[in-house]
């Protein structure tokens, strides 16, 4: 069962350029990956947009894996700011997986 978790909804809805709504899991972003991570991001923006902390908890390590090198971006057919969404992301886990402030 998920819980949904406010406090990530509404931190992230707070990032006017956040964009994950728009990818649609084609699977483009993953096929390009040079870490290979398989799940990135179509599996995490969903968590995120159920407001499922504890799946997007799950994945911490890989979230910070992440190189930033924008391959996926570069051919996403949505136009998804998949760079700026793992930093918004980052930003997030840090301040309430690791207290960080």
């Amino acid at each position: 069962m998920i819980r949904v978790d406010r406090k990530l909804l509404e931190e992230v809805a707070s990032d006017e350029a956040f964009n994950a709504q728009a990818c649609f899991n084609c699977g483009t972003c993953t096929a390009l990956c040079p870490m290979g991570l398989e799940w990135l991001p179509r599996e995490l923006f969903r968590y995120v947009l159920l407001g499922a902390a504890e799946k997007v908890s799950a994945l911490t390590e890989a979230v910070f894996s992440c190189l930033l090198c924008r391959m996926c971006e570069a051919q996403c057919p949505r136009g998804v700011r998949i760079t700026h969404n793992i930093r918004t992301l980052r930003g997030y886990l840090v301040k309430n997986e690791y207290r960080i402030r």
